[in-house]
């Protein structure tokens, strides 16, 4: 047995270079995966495009001493596997031989065409130009070849094919290396596939860029599933033979599948719900392939009368496709042994779907007039980038606002028509808005979500049913800035604001610079034209009026640029006096700024929260219910939108009232399980009417956020002489 299994990988090991060296060979890698879909003569282009690049990249090697032909080979022959035209074939081959030997595009266009020629620019970087930094260089980047994108989008298939060979490969670079190019991966590329439906490429980048930014925490997991394997090796041939067994009681042809999960997705679950490995349970997933539709929704019946669901686990990706065009029924059950089940149910032409997402039907010669719906989709959010791209010059800012759209998670909801519109999760009422249009976002003045009016900056739910009310004369509030967050809601405001007249944007750049410098107790009177000037020099602007549009147009912050006028004032020495202000932290809305929670409610990150602009105190963060800000509210100048950092590093207090069984020791066991918590008691106080067999202990806790507080909350119940936890958010 063992000598069978290493010849086999001997033989592997031998076939290896002649499988996919010389590619213009009957026997080698890639034309077997051409064979299948490609006439012969397009073969025959492709392997003179071989021929070309092997020759143009002579004498040429990769980091691991191997010859450079070898990279294009691999990335065509990934190509190739999405079933990709000769035209993208030959790209791949050809993708550096422009950026890294002498060849030029007037070359490869005179013996390969225009079509090749356009590909293999889009493909190659802005070397030639001088960038002042690189991430300026490396936005500018991402920009050509998404603009290139938009006009073909095969220009980033070939990309995506590119950048999964290069993640493949990467051992032989430094560490440093490594991490620099997996974040990048897993910031844009990962995104990009997921966002096209490439599932198969989506998954191993996921897992690469796991694999290099998190080594350790690769291997420990990995080690885990191998360990585990055998155990449950069992648990998973009883519950494919209980499926089978059951779809064939229901008369269902289907394939049934049990699959470990990936360490990326595994790690991205324990992550979730901080949890250690041993206890995700869930590490397999099962899928059916059915025949048709009704077969997938009679196996959902099927296994639901096998299996007992878990609520709230069920999810109908076929009634209403993800953006990306992915078709499935998702559900999870309490299979055998307690063991919690992941099952994705879909046809034949989902699961091909599945797998290679808009390449699997990108329609490059036809006639045909029938557009699928994935293709309209595809196209409309092609046409948003390039609608973006136009509205500004800033590649850093395209570059954000990619980013931004390519949020995996995402909302469904639906106008007052019943259409279903799908947004980026977190998404307000105004990215709404201008998702429908950009006339209705610009003319947006209120909106309602399930009948009920709510704040423009609500953030919208699956589900929730969105009515937005517009007014001829309404214009986009520059606050918006603070709370869209999807590309084209922030491109489009921005546009509107550049448009509108420079006086009153200089007006508006005024009150809010002034806004921030009362918060730090400095009168705007007192900065002089000499602190301006030295401010107008150090930004490298034209003028003071050009730094006051630039605030109006959120592209500068005001309280950095009050922090900033006033250190010049103070000739470079801090000039704000820390000890009038209890915290300075970062929130993101008015970074920079000095910050004060309010101590009527305590909000903590994970609150929803408003910042109220105080004379004397600076900024006040309150949470949207405490009660003392209901005096405060029509003074809407007063109010700024602030959002929580993801992880902010410190702790924040939070006021709990326990009511507890009057008996000795109790303080010390509550004490005792707040530390063992990894939280701090700050202030403690007893309230005990006379006679009751009962007490109140008032409790000042410092928890990190809204999670720690509910696991400190949790531990606490454990208590059994503890009657009742609250979190009071009103003392007076």
């Amino acid at each position: 047995m063992g000598n069978t299994a290493q010849s086999k990988i001997a033989e592997q090991t031998n076939k290896a270079l002649p499988q996919l060296l010389p590619a213009n060979s009957e026997d080698s890698r890639l034309t077997q995966l051409l064979r299948p879909y490609l006439p012969q003569e397009e073969i025959e282009v492709i392997w003179r495009a071989y021929e070309y690049s092997f020759n143009a990249h002579a004498g040429q090697t990769r980091r691991s001493g191997e010859e450079y032909i070898m990279h294009p080979v691999s990335v065509a022959c990934i190509a190739a596997k999405l079933h990709l035209d000769g035209p993208s074939i030959q790209a791949a081959l050809l993708h550096d031989v422009v950026e890294d030997t002498k060849s030029t595009l007037v070359e490869i266009q005179d013996k390969f065409g225009p079509q090749v020629a356009k590909l293999v620019e889009g493909l190659s970087k802005l070397d030639k130009i001088h960038f002042e930094d690189a991430s300026q260089a490396q936005a500018e980047n991402f920009r050509k070849m998404l603009l290139a994108m938009s006009q073909d989008v095969r220009v980033i298939l070939i990309k995506l094919a590119d950048r999964l060979h290069n993640m493949q490969t990467l051992d032989h670079l430094s560490p440093a290396k490594r991490i620099r190019i997996s974040q990048e991966t897993l910031d844009i590329y990962s995104p990009i596939a997921n966002r096209l439906g490439l599932n198969g490429i989506y998954q191993e980048l996921e897992d690469l860029c796991f694999q290099y930014i998190h080594p350790l925490r690769y291997k420990t997991i990995t080690k885990a599933i191998l360990s585990t394997r055998g155990n449950r090796k069992e648990v998973v041939e009883k519950t494919l033979f209980e499926i089978r067994e059951k779809l064939t009681t229901f008369k269902v042809r289907a394939d049934v599948h049990g699959r470990e999960k990936n360490p990326s997705s595994i790690h991205k679950k324990m992550i979730k719900k901080h949890s250690s490995f041993s206890q995700i349970n869930d590490i397999y997933a099962f899928r059916i392939i059915t025949q048709d539709i009704n077969d997938c929704y009679v196996s959902l019946g099927a296994l639901h009368s096998l299996y007992k669901p878990i609520p709230g686990k069920f999810k109908d990706y076929i009634a209403i496709p993800k953006a990306n065009g992915y078709q499935s029924l998702h559900t999870t059950l309490f299979g055998p042994f307690g063991m919690p089940l992941e099952i994705q149910i879909r046809t034949e032409s989902m699961h091909h779907l599945a797998e290679a997402g808009v390449a699997s039907h990108w329609l490059y010669k036809t006639k045909d007039a029938h557009v699928t719906q994935l293709q309209q989709q595809t196209n409309q959010w092609l046409k948003r980038l390039l609608e973006i791209q136009t509205e500004g010059s800033d590649s850093l800012e395209f570059l954000e606002h990619l980013k931004v759209d390519l949020f995996p998670d995402e909302v469904y909801v639906f106008s007052p028509k019943g259409t279903i519109f799908n947004l980026p999760k977190g998404s307000t009422t105004i990215d709404y808005a201008y998702s429908i249009h950009t006339d209705v976002g610009n003319s947006t003045i209120a909106a309602k979500i399930n009948q009920e009016l709510v704040p423009l900056r609500t953030e919208i739910k699956t589900g929730d049913h969105i009515e937005v009310i517009t007014a001829p004369l309404a214009k986009p509030n520059p606050a918006w800035l603070n709370f869209v967050i999807t590309g084209k809601a922030r491109s489009q405001i921005r546009t509107f604001l550049r448009s509108a007249e420079s006086n009153d944007l200089v007006i508006l750049g005024y009150s809010m610079l002034n806004n921030a410098l009362k918060a730090f107790h400095i009168d705007p009177d007192s900065i002089k034209k000499k602190h301006w000037d030295k401010l107008i020099h150090d930004y490298h602007m034209p003028s003071k009026e050009a730094v006051l549009i630039e605030l109006a147009l959120g592209k500068k912050v005001n309280v950095m640029v009050a922090h900033q006028l006033t250190a010049i004032m103070d000739g470079g020495k801090k000039t704000i006096n820390q000890s009038k202000f209890l915290d300075v932290i970062s929130i993101k809305g008015s970074e920079g700024m000095a910050i004060q929670l309010a101590i009527c409610c305590h909000p903590i990150p994970g609150d929803p929260i408003l910042g109220f602009i105080n004379k004397d105190s600076g900024l006040i963060i309150h949470t949207h219910d405490c009660p003392s800000i209901r005096k405060f509210k029509p003074d809407h100048d007063r109010w700024v939108d602030v959002e929580w950092e993801p992880e902010p590093n410190r702790l924040f207090n939070v006021n709990l009232s326990i009511l507890v069984v009057n008996e000795k020791g109790m303080l010390g066991k509550i004490a005792s399980v707040i530390a063992a918590s990894n939280s701090n008691i700050d202030n403690v106080s007893l309230d005990q009417p006379d006679g009751s067999t009962f007490a109140t202990l008032n409790f000042v806790v410092q928890v990190r956020n809204r999670l720690h507080l509910a696991e400190l909350i949790r531990n606490l119940r454990k208590i059994s002489k503890i009657n009742r936890i609250n979190r009071v958010k009103s003392v007076a």
